[in-house]
């Protein structure tokens, strides 16, 4: 499980963005996150895989912290997919872009073959195997974003906003992959998102606002509470 042990964070300039955030993360459990704009949202995401160092309170994975030294077993345990697919799309083409991380992990080759059939298979992307990345649509890209992130089976996920910049359709069809995925690769999940009806198909939601936990339940229950969600508006 992901613990989050007091989590403060500070922007530099001494704005506070994170105000001692305790809370813990299931493995095999879908949990939306909302807030409003400048909540602090992005910020707990960053620091949950090392991309950001708290000020104080610390993060761990399955008993790892997360620190300096731990980063690359963290990053292999915590993958982060981010709202604009291209700042994750590093490789000349689709198929080398799901191989970069099983490269990195040192996997063999036929192991890796092998696992990046089956990654381009389940997200629909095998005819853009040769394709670069850049020519496919915002949905694709997105799709192969996330298939990446899946690619070296992490046992977290973390997704701030994937669907924000794709239209209805691709974005039903990514959180129905998404789901199918999760249920399938036992993945804990952390769903950022602004949207309801996507929150309403996690185990869970969080609420944060000004970088405070202000609620944490079921989402029929969250959603029941007028006056806290009035309050976050």
């Amino acid at each position: 499980m992901i613990e989050i042990d007091q989590l403060e964070y500070v922007h530099p300039g001494g704005v506070p963005a994170l105000r001692g955030i305790q809370v813990t993360l299931a493995p095999e459990q879908c949990t939306a996150l909302m807030g409003p704009n400048g909540s602090g949202k992005t910020t707990l995401a960053r620091c949950l895989n090392g991309l950001l160092t708290p000020s104080s309170g610390t993060v761990s994975g399955d008993g790892v912290e997360v620190t300096e030294s731990s980063l690359p077993d963290i990053r292999r345990r915590v993958a982060m997919v981010f709202q604009n697919p291209d700042d994750a799309l590093v490789a000349p083409t689709v198929e080398t872009d799901i191989a970069f991380g099983l490269e990195n992990l040192g996997l063999p080759p036929a192991q890796m073959r092998e696992r990046v059939q089956e990654i381009l298979e389940a997200f629909h992307l095998e005819r853009y195997r040769e394709h670069p990345p850049h020519l496919l649509s915002g949905g694709e890209r997105q799709r192969l974003a996330v298939a990446s992130a899946i690619a070296v089976r992490p046992d977290y996920l973390i997704l701030d906003e994937p669907t924000a910049l794709l239209d209805p359709g691709a974005r039903e069809e990514l959180m129905l992959l998404i789901g199918k995925l999760a249920r399938e690769e036992g993945l804990g999940i952390l769903h950022i998102t602004q949207s309801p009806e996507e929150a309403a198909r996690a185990d869970r939601l969080l609420l944060l606002n000004d970088g405070q936990l202000v609620g944490d339940g079921a989402p029929r229950t969250i959603f029941s509470d007028a006056p806290k969600l009035d309050a976050l508006r």
